[in-house]
Formats: C-alpha cells, structure tokens, sequence
C-alpha cells in the first residue's frame, strides 16, 4: 500500500548489513526512488550485481558521508529521507577487559557517523523546508546489556542524537526519528551458524516475550512508516522493536 513517498529520493546507508536492505525495498515499495550507500560499492562489479539483483534499487560508488551526499544533490538535487543504518559488531567485553580504542572505534561507527551525515544532508533540507532522517539504532541502551556496555552506550549516544536532533530540526520541517531493533533475525548480529542450533536458538528466543525473532522486513516496515507522511507528527522519538523486550 502507498505511504505517499512517490518520487521521493531516499538514501539507505550500509544497505548490505542488518536491516538495510530491507528499509530500502519497504522505502521502494511506498513509491520512493531510493539510492544505496554501502562501502562494498566501490567495486563497480559489487554495485552492479547488487543492482542486477534488487531492480529498483540504485547503487552509489560514493564512500564517505559527505562525498555521497554532494553527489547525490549534485545529480537529482534533492534528499528527501536519509535512513542511517549504522553496523558495527556488538564486542562482548567485562568492563574491566574493555578496550578504550574499541570503544572508539564503537562511537566513530554508531555516533560519529550518523553525525556527519546528518550534518551533510541537512542544509538541502532547510533549503526547502522538508526531510525525513531515520536513524536504525538498538534497543540495547534502553535496558542495558550486561558485558556489552561499549556497544550499548555507543548506541545510546545514537539514540540521544537522534532525540535532540528530533527537536532541533523540527522547525525546518525535517522530522529525526529512530527505529531501535533487537532480536531481529539477521546475521549482521544472530549468525545463520548460531541460530540453525535449536538449543542456542530456543535460549536466544526465550528473552522474547512475543516468543519468536523478528523478521527483518518487520523492522524495514517501521523505517518505511517513520520516514513517510503516517508519522508526520513524530519527531525526536526512539521507537522499539523487539518484541516487547523493550
């Protein structure tokens, strides 16, 4: 069903991992003409085989926020959602085996970047009064994981961005939301080897009140609502979806 994105521009950050792909063919699916970022794209055979095999989707050989973000404007002129589906692995670390680079290295992923694209996309949006940016962060800070602080807080730094960018970016038109996943099946974080054991599989679904993983395309679903006109009146929010984990 349309969500009134028809010609809408979107760009998907990272589309190859977590729920990437998925938000990019909910996003195709309610009309928007949608962009892909990954920084396998650079080898214009990875891009066009992507391309081959998700028509609808366009893959762009730029790496860096900035440089893809220039591009982008240069050639269509407009941005109107930017969805960052920011991946980094969740390292498991004691607090007293944490490794500060690590951690670094954990909010130069999850919190640096979506930062600079942000702060890339934005001025086209002021200019026009209108934008829609969906950050895909985890629900992990909400509750907190025992020996995954570096990961959790690296993301809790992701959620309070987008709440504070909700608010400032509000008066523009450009509404921040973000979607916050957990337990959603995919091998960015549960491996297809984990998950094909019934025991660890049973043990991992047993934290999940609803009983079961989540799909990715469940979680693709909601990015797709959030950066359409049914949320038109949401900004600054930090929306779960993990099966009412949190």
């Amino acid at each position: 069903m349309a969500n009134g994105l028809d010609e809408k521009l979107a760009l998907v950050t990272n589309v190859t991992g977590f729920i990437g792909l998925p938000s990019a063919l909910a996003l195709a699916d309610d009309g928007a003409r949608v962009f892909c970022h990954d920084p396998a794209f650079a080898d214009a055979a990875a891009a066009r085989a992507f391309e081959a095999a998700h028509p609808g989707l366009t893959a762009v050989s730029q790496i860096e926020p900035e440089e893809t973000v220039t591009a982008l404007l240069a050639d269509h002129g407009t941005i109107d959602v930017l969805v960052l589906n920011d991946v980094y692995p969740a390292k498991r670390a004691p607090v007293e085996e944490a490794d500060p680079d690590d951690f670094r290295a954990a909010l130069d992923a999850l919190a640096v970047a979506p930062l600079r694209w942000t702060g890339a996309a934005v001025p086209a949006m002021k200019a026009k009064g209108a934008g829609a940016i969906v950050f895909v962060t985890s629900a992990a800070p909400l509750k907190g994981l025992s020996n995954y602080s570096m990961y959790a807080a690296a993301r809790g730094c992701a959620n309070a961005l987008a709440v504070s960018l909700g608010r400032e970016l509000a008066p523009h038109g450009i509404r921040v939301n973000a979607v916050a996943p957990n337990f959603i099946e995919s091998p960015t974080y549960f491996p297809e080897k984990l998950l094909a054991d019934p025991d660890k599989r049973a043990k991992i679904v047993s934290n999940v009140p609803l009983g079961r993983l989540g799909a990715p395309e469940e979680a693709g679903a909601l990015v797709a609502f959030l950066a359409g006109p049914g949320a038109g009146f949401m900004s600054g929010q930090v929306v779960p979806i993990a099966g009412g984990w949190a």
